[in-house]
């Protein structure tokens, strides 16, 4: 990195910091002492409270606790009924600013990031152009079907591979269980993990059921409780509401199936897509029994998200408040 860009970083780092310390007022001491030091580019995850980022496996891969969600990086942004926020995160995030956000990311100490095969390309950039170390998990959500999808993604580089939650739920609703058996078979004859997804609580248990075997579970979990969330009598099962509005329609009956499941989860929709604070939305992932939380952020959110994740990490308490053991 240019000594140009590492002074314009540094600025970015700055404004962004006082931003977080402006909208949070809840910090702890180990905050606070992030905050203070979370401008300086030498060794930021040391300076960062004295100790990296949690980390959990996946088969062989060492996974950061906390990695980005690859939505707002995409441009499939949950926004209710703002018709417009898809292309403004679009327009903002150019290859430049995804660069910047992954090296912000990678500095303090998120190691992954999960995200649609069509961001193959900016990520191949980024580990060429700028010597980039972030994993790629591959939701395989393209082309013209499941199969085309997973094939890009390992072709392209991907670390690890999922069927995603929308095309996993469809498959159960119709009935097409066992596309997602074949599926999840097709990814791991390559030698990389193999996941698969679900918005829906059915969808889990229709493929543990068949008795499929992932190496991972990539499954939503928020609070219900937020003032856009569908009522809970307008629910379907096996469905998610229409409004765009809501991931997990179940917390309670999700929570208390997932203790059963030794497989890693990682978390999703944590936020509600926006909706809950991440201080709120990471803490309930996983006392909820997470191994991991997938959040999609901005740049200027990673600094204040590092240091609410590894606060909450840190917890004497986040084991005994936890659902299920660690499977990660």
């Amino acid at each position: 990195m240019s000594e140009k860009q590492n002074v314009n970083r540094r600025g970015f780092l700055s404004t962004s910091i006082a931003a977080a310390a402006g909208v949070t007022v809840a910090f702890s001491h180990e905050e606070k002492h992030l905050l203070a030091h979370a401008a300086e580019p030498a060794n930021p995850p040391a300076a960062a409270g004295g100790s990296q980022m949690p980390f959990g496996k996946i088969k062989d891969l060492i996974v950061s606790r906390l990695f980005c969600g690859g939505n707002l990086i995409g441009g499939w942004a949950h926004s209710r009924d703002l018709v417009y926020v898809s292309e403004l995160v679009k327009a903002y995030h150019t290859d430049e600013k995804v660069f910047e956000t992954l090296e912000l990311a990678e500095e303090y100490g998120i190691n992954t990031i999960l995200t649609n095969p069509r961001s193959d390309r900016v990520i191949n950039r980024y580990w060429k152009e700028r010597g980039g170390k972030i994993q790629w998990f591959s939701d395989c959500a393209w082309g013209k079907d499941i199969y085309e999808g997973i094939k890009r993604s390992v072709d392209s580089g991907a670390h690890a591979v999922y069927v995603q939650g929308g095309i996993a739920d469809k498959a159960v609703r119709e009935g097409n269980v066992q596309l997602l058996g074949e599926a999840l078979e097709y990814i791991q004859q390559f030698e990389v993990p193999g996941g698969l997804g679900a918005h829906c609580l059915e969808t889990v248990q229709a493929c543990v059921d068949a008795g499929f075997k992932p190496d991972f579970w990539v499954k939503t979990i928020h609070q219900d409780n937020y003032w856009t969330a569908t009522p809970k009598e307008e629910r379907i099962p096996g469905d998610l509401p229409p409004h765009d509005n809501m991931w997990c329609t179940d917390p309670a009956k999700t929570i208390e199936y997932m203790k059963s499941i030794q497989i890693p989860w990682i978390a999703f929709k944590v936020m509600a897509a926006g909706a809950i604070h991440p201080r709120e939305g990471f803490k309930f992932a996983f006392e909820s029994g997470a191994d991991f939380v997938c959040a999609g952020m901005f740049d200027f959110q990673v600094v204040e998200d590092v240091i609410i994740a590894k606060t909450i990490l840190s917890d004497p308490d986040l084991d005994k408040n936890r659902s299920r053991s660690w499977m990660a």
